[in-house]
């Protein structure tokens, strides 16, 4: 069975809207967004009631967290722990995970780990 491209963006999005049915963030408990792309991965923290991004952090741009060497899962996983840290300096403690319609294995996963053992509850 051939799946094209196109479906499996549809397939993303419905399941993206599923999870966003149920997950928003406040400002006592922001909303713990990740996306990941085919090379890069891309978290931050949302406060949906105002509009605001909180804490971001990437493996590309100023976050520092080179995509070039190592595992993607542990790059996630470094991901993870470097935004927790940013996080306990905002003072935030809690946040609600947001998977962003992908599955919550590998890179995902990882990134949730390691946001974890960096202090973060969810």
């Amino acid at each position: 069975m051939s799946v094209r491209i196109n479906d499996k963006l549809v397939g993303r999005e419905r399941r993206k809207l599923r999870v966003r049915k149920r997950v928003n963030g406040t400002a006592q408990r922001p909303r713990l967004s990740v996306f990941r792309s085919a090379r890069h991965l891309f978290v931050q923290v949302v406060d949906d009631v105002s509009g605001r991004t909180l804490v971001s952090v990437g493996t590309h741009g100023k976050s520092g967290l080179s995509a070039d060497g190592g595992h993607k899962v542990d790059q996630a996983k470094a991901v993870g722990k470097k935004l927790a840290e940013l996080c306990q300096g905002q003072k935030i403690g809690a946040v609600v995970f947001d998977r962003n319609g992908f599955r919550y294995t590998g890179r995902v996963r990882a990134v949730a780990e390691g946001a974890r053992e960096g202090g973060l509850s969810f």
